[in-house]
């Protein structure tokens, strides 16, 4: 019985965190406030999760196990190239839209922690792209794409996928956007980055 009310509360702390880190950015987040939102005392979060770094740690892990497998069997799969990118480039969009503050997090693990990644690279599950880059070579020698590198593809996806929410306020200013028209925009890319790349890389 106590087990399940253990598991239970960690859960539900989980999800209050995840919800205080959506709308306050990891900066803006206050245990107390994940406390409050979870419905229980800040002895009790702290007993549960040491620090507001473990903690967010958490709920970004969680998070990833959710996306990881999706882009996983997306670049294992047998579509073609063009196939991969649409895909791949939805699913993310689609994923990132639900949990907003993950690039960001991201990019802050990774400047705080060099190491996070090559943890998280060790579970199953976690994107490989070695079938994806023999897809590549053959559709290269196939004459369907121009001469690319794999991993210079990866990246250029990863990187207009990834970039319009690391750059979300950048952007607005730039764009002159509010909320509404820059949702509008992210829903756009899903197509539009597909469409940019596929373009880019498919011999006429």
């Amino acid at each position: 019985m106590q087990k399940e009310k253990d598991t239970s509360t960690e859960r539900s702390i989980l999800e209050a965190a995840k919800r205080v880190f959506q709308n306050k950015g990891m900066d803006g987040a206050r245990m107390q406030e994940i406390a409050d939102e979870a419905r229980i005392n800040k002895a009790m979060l702290h007993y549960y999760f040491r620090s507001k770094e473990l903690l967010f740690e958490a709920v970004f892990k969680k998070a990833f196990a959710l996306l990881a497998p999706q882009l996983n069997a997306i670049l294992n799969d047998d579509s073609s190239i063009e196939e991969k990118i649409k895909n791949f480039t939805t699913n993310y969009i689609s994923f990132i839209i639900k949990h907003p503050y993950l690039p960001n997090f991201i990019i802050q693990e990774l400047n705080r922690n060099p190491n996070f990644i090559e943890k998280l690279a060790t579970n199953n599950g976690f994107p490989n792209i070695q079938k994806f880059k023999g897809q590549v070579r053959d559709e290269i020698e196939k004459g369907i794409i121009i001469p690319i590198g794999a991993e210079q593809l990866f990246i250029n996806i990863m990187a207009l996928n990834i970039f319009p929410f690391v750059a979300k306020p950048l952007i607005k200013a730039f764009a002159n956007l509010d909320e509404g028209a820059m949702d509008a925009l992210i829903e756009a890319r899903k197509n539009e980055v597909s469409n940019f790349i596929i373009n880019a890389i498919k011999i006429k």
